[in-house]
């Protein structure tokens, strides 16, 4: 009869031991019941360190909002180029000026041109000017201004007839004085010897003293001469 094994090789006992040995150096890993003695000695096995749980949860959670923002940018259209803005011109247009063409051309009248125009446009509108008409006295480079009158081949007015200034009884000579109307040269002499005899004339009236000078020929001569 064959005698019974000691208490101390049971199975039991063996296994107590191992976890003994696992807590008190928890990165030793022991085989199974089986890689224990009656296979020969027991092998190591290293294990990772333990990652605490809540590590675990936030790993994950990192992990998972990568993985959503590259599928979210791996799927979002391409963005387009923005449309180029066209030009928008901000130069007020130039004003018009309306100007009265009258004279020798085709059709005289209201013309209407720009800010800048010159007469040679206001007339070229108001249809030309006519065959042989005399552009003397018109300035076809002349800017224009509103509301003026253009006169083509019309000759300027004459201006307001010089009044001739009176002629001195005193001063004027005996053909100065034989200019004058009804004032012959034998008159105006006597003129002349009647203010070196008697001295200047004191007024126009005195001239009835020169012989040939009546009342209607000195009422002639009154706006005509002074003393």
């Amino acid at each position: 009869m064959l005698p019974r094994p000691h208490p101390a090789d049971s199975p039991s006992e063996r296994l107590a031991a191992l976890a003994a040995k696992v807590r008190a150096d928890p990165t030793l890993v022991y085989a199974r019941s089986e890689d224990s003695d009656e296979h020969g000695t027991p092998r190591r096995r290293f294990r990772l360190p333990r990652v605490p749980r809540r590590g675990l949860l936030a790993l994950g959670v990192a992990v998972a909002c990568t993985v959503i923002g590259l599928g979210s940018w791996w799927q979002s259209p391409a963005a387009e180029p923005a449309p180029a803005l066209a030009l928008v011109s901000t130069t007020a247009p130039a004003p018009e000026l309306v100007v009265n063409v009258v004279g020798e051309v085709t059709t005289p009248g209201l013309v209407t041109v720009t800010s800048g125009a010159r007469v040679a446009d206001a007339v070229r509108l108001a249809g030309g000017i006519k065959p042989g008409t005399d552009l003397h006295n018109l300035n076809l480079a002349r800017k224009l201004t509103d509301g003026e009158q253009i006169a083509v081949g019309i000759p300027p007015p004459a201006g307001p007839a010089a009044v001739p200034s009176k002629l001195d009884l005193n001063s004027a000579t005996a053909s100065e004085l034989d200019a004058l109307p009804g004032v012959g040269p034998v008159t105006a002499q006597r003129i002349v010897d009647h203010r070196t005899r008697k001295g200047p004339f004191a007024s126009v009236d005195q001239l009835r003293e020169v012989e040939g000078i009546g009342d209607s020929k000195l009422a002639k001569l009154a706006d005509l001469v002074h003393t």
